[in-house]
């Protein structure tokens, strides 16, 4: 009977078995990216909305923030996990490295006083190179493990938790924030009305990390196609090269068209940079994947113009004022002795 269980072992003649199994363990994983896609997407909006909150002048960002379909968000979330599933372990590590090296640029040729908005804008933008990065992650790291398919699905349990609950929080907010925060008597509303000015330092760090891990991955599952050092470095060189080139040429269009249509031809731009520099040293199936790179970073833009737009708000109302705590009567000053009149 326990036999019966392990059903490569049972049949070991039929390659479809194996084949089979490495489907299973790519749509597990990119299932786990899409959940972590979700969990970002769910806390920027919930920090947008507790802004807009906070500003009597964006109520009509509010209530298009308000204005979600669940069936919408699950069909989107199915969308991504298929197209992280087929996109292939190559070209998304090399998203993941792109994406990186423009970030950090980005962020040390920026002014102190545009940094806020420039951040909130790449959270934005980094989402389809974020399930990528969890991609490449969780297939460096389970890569020759015993039960492989099953530590993926006890990471799929985590990420479906945490997806779900940051999904719970963005309802709840959108609906009781306001009621809640008011009256005062919601923990979860309180903390956010307290806090969410630093939602954004611990999505950037939590961001961080994530990438570094992520980078790392690439590194190796691209370094572990090349048989010489020689190959490496024809690899290398051109990716540098090109992407440097890339850099200098969206900063400058960034700067002079800010707004959602440059990064839609920022996306464009980059996705035929990395076509051109895999028809040199690719192979054909990466190319296929570099389209649906392109796919996956447009399906992740879809639905983000009013997040765009809030990004360039630098600064949003600290707190709410609360219309029910009592005004507190000013104490009067004491009546001066009247002095005599000189004579």
């Amino acid at each position: 009977m326990l036999s019966l269980l392990s059903l490569p072992s049972w049949l070991p003649s039929l390659p479809s078995l194996e084949w089979g199994s490495s489907l299973l363990d790519a749509l597990l994983q990119g299932l786990v990216g899409a959940c972590g896609v979700s969990v970002l997407n769910n806390l920027l909006k919930v920090y947008f909305f507790v802004g807009c909150t906070n500003d009597p002048e964006r109520r009509l960002e509010k209530e298009r923030l308000r204005a979600q379909w669940a069936s919408l968000e699950t069909v989107h979330l199915a969308g991504l996990a298929l197209i992280l599933t087929v996109v292939g372990v190559r070209v998304a590590a090399l998203v993941v490295l792109e994406f990186s090296l423009r970030a950090v640029s980005m962020l040390l040729s920026l002014d102190k006083g545009a940094r806020g908005t420039e951040r909130l804008q790449l959270y934005l933008l980094c989402q389809y190179s974020l399930g990528c990065g969890l991609t490449c992650s969780l297939s460096f790291l389970q890569e020759g493990a015993p039960q492989r398919t099953l530590n993926l699905l006890l990471g799929l349990g985590l990420a479906a938790l945490l997806s779900s609950g940051t999904r719970r929080l963005r309802r709840h907010v959108c609906q009781l924030y306001e009621l809640h925060s008011s009256q005062r008597y919601c923990g979860v509303c309180l903390g956010l009305l307290a806090g969410a000015c630093g939602l954004p330092r611990l999505l950037g760090r939590a961001l961080a990390v994530t990438f570094a891990v992520g980078n790392l991955a690439a590194v190796a599952l691209l370094n572990r196609d090349f048989l010489t050092t020689s190959e490496a470095v024809r690899f290398w060189m051109p990716l540098t090269i090109c992407y440097t080139l890339l850099l200098i040429y969206m900063q400058e269009e960034q700067q002079r068209h800010p707004g959602l249509q440059s990064q839609v031809q920022t996306v464009l731009v980059r996705m035929c940079g990395l076509l051109l520099l895999l028809l040199t040293v690719g192979r054909w199936l990466d190319l296929l994947g570099i389209l649906i790179s392109l796919l996956g970073e447009f399906w992740c833009l879809l639905g983000t113009r009013t997040l765009f737009d809030l990004c360039q708000i630098q600064d949003f109302p600290p707190q709410r004022p609360s219309a029910s705590a009592p005004s507190q009567p000013q104490p009067s000053a004491p009546a001066q002795p009247q002095g005599t009149a000189p004579s």
